[in-house]
């Protein structure tokens, strides 16, 4: 019987500190409350998609009233986390390398495409489900953050046990 693998140190979760992702969860969680309270939507970022997709799509699905009525500010939304990403690495991530991968490009459409029906399976994504569903106790939302990490957790282990590399 092999020995067990002895637990992460907090400086080998976070390597850069605590802080940095104490701030983002702050911000991420301050920016669901003020859309939430400015306007009674919940801040769920594949819905934002969805109603973006109004602007380019005919399909009923991308048309309904609520996304057409609402989809300026949400476009908005949606180039703030594409615009705000790039920025930070372009211009302020540690490692100017950090858009690089060993990954092969079909393993990263294959897994888009997997988080795609994954979402709609769920009907939401992480942000939704995670940051604003929780938050507010809903039972399905917690069921699936469970489901999330369960799969997650899972496939992370089969892949290291599977010793699939990049």
């Amino acid at each position: 019987m092999s020995a067990l693998t002895p637990l992460l140190t907090a400086s080998e979760l976070f390597p850069r500190g605590v802080l940095p992702y104490l701030l983002g969860g702050l911000l991420v969680g301050l920016g669901a409350a003020v859309i939430y309270l400015a306007t009674g939507i919940i801040a769920g970022a594949s819905t934002f998609l969805e109603s973006t997709l109004s602007y380019v799509s005919d399909v009923p699905r991308f048309n309904r009233f609520k996304y057409v009525r609402s989809r300026g500010w949400r476009l908005v939304f949606t180039a703030g986390i594409v615009s705000g990403a790039a920025v930070w690495g372009l211009v302020l991530a540690p490692d100017p390398g950090i858009w690089t991968t060993d990954v092969q490009w079909w393993r990263l459409l294959g897994g888009g495409f997997l988080v795609g029906v994954g979402t709609r399976l769920g009907k939401g994504c992480t942000s939704g489900h995670g940051v604003c569903g929780t938050g507010s106790l809903s039972n399905t939302s917690l069921v699936n953050v469970a489901t999330f990490l369960t799969v997650a957790i899972g496939t992370a282990q089969l892949v290291q046990a599977l010793g699939v590399s990049p």
